[in-house]
């Protein structure tokens, strides 16, 4: 069941080694932060302007992974595990959750000056309407506001143990319900699947697949738009799609870290250094480079500083 578990691993080491520098938008700020420093990866002093956990763990993105990790150990029956699922994400994101608590804050977030971090983790927007949701019982309980990449870091580990499309989705759509989280999140997964058998060019052999595939279309023109400014540096490619947590400009700057990018440290480390939502890019990035490499591409002192990497590690060994 667990025999691909090495591609969530990376997801979630990436997202570990990017959090400290989670959602710095201001690019002065950042190179200030970054400046001189030889490691930029776990870095030591939170410098997310908008909230404060402890290095080494991971953001909402990967934490709903987490979560679906969690429930695939209890149980690999589809309908238990839905159901399972969204008890446990009520369980770790709802009323009671550190994330909860800080629901207040995180209210007001549009209507003061933010000057520092609350500490804490951040609560996401569909992961609130999902919980909402869950509670009036809806059959299809993922948030509509944003199209940003929960249903995807949920699905990570359930695709790579089930590896149904149909079933992928019902999943993609318990967290995020629009058609454009669904279609991004599965264009990642997809070309993560061709990483991981062997595939020497995934992104390009992905683009050949389905470019008649309309399912595809959205993502297979931002694939070429990515592609056709190859050339132009990282941080530059990130800022004109988008540093912000939303698709297309969180899949496209991914899909540039990772085919500028021969391993999964420079790919990550460039993403970090781009700033924004580098959480949400680096879980595709860090999935893609194990999927790729294998276990011994992600750095194993990496794995030590991941706090959730522990309770993987167990299962995969």
């Amino acid at each position: 069941m667990f025999d691909k578990l090495h591609i969530f691993l990376g997801a979630t080491v990436a997202d570990a080694a990017a959090r400290p520098l989670h959602w710095v938008y201001d690019k002065k700020k950042l190179n200030s932060y970054i400046k001189r420093k030889k490691n930029i990866a776990f870095f030591k002093q939170n410098r997310s302007p908008f909230y404060s956990i402890k290095t080494g763990e991971v953001s909402g993105y990967n934490d709903i992974g987490q979560v679906m990790f969690k429930t695939l150990a209890k149980t690999t029956n589809h309908n238990e595990v839905i159901q399972l699922f969204k008890k446990n994400i009520v369980k770790n994101f709802g009323p009671g959750s550190r994330y909860w608590k800080n629901l207040s804050l995180r209210k007001k977030y549009k209507k003061i000056k933010w000057k520092t971090a609350m500490k804490g983790p951040w609560i996401h927007q569909n992961i609130l309407e999902t919980i909402k949701n869950i509670r009036l019982k809806k059959t299809i309980t993922g948030g509509t506001k944003v199209n940003e990449s929960d249903g995807y870091c949920a699905s990570l580990p359930f695709y790579f143990s089930n590896n149904s499309d149909q079933k992928t989705k019902q999943i993609i759509r318990t967290v995020a319900n629009s058609k454009i989280s669904e279609q991004f999140a599965m264009a990642k997964l997809k070309i993560i699947e061709l990483a991981d058998n062997g595939d020497k060019d995934p992104v390009n052999t992905f683009l050949r697949k389905n470019i008649k595939n309309k399912y595809f279309k959205v993502a297979i023109e931002n694939i070429k738009k990515v592609k056709r400014i190859k050339l132009k540096p990282h941080n530059f490619v990130v800022k004109k799609f988008g540093k912000a947590c939303s698709y297309p400009g969180t899949f496209n700057g991914a899909i540039h870290a990772i085919i500028t990018s021969k391993n999964f440290k420079t790919a990550v480390i460039k993403t970090i250094k781009a700033g924004g939502c580098n959480c949400s890019r680096a879980n595709f990035v860090g999935a893609y480079f194990a999927a790729y490499k294998g276990i011994k591409g992600i750095p194993q002192d990496w794995i030590k500083k991941t706090n959730p990497a522990k309770s993987i590690m167990k299962l995969i060994a």
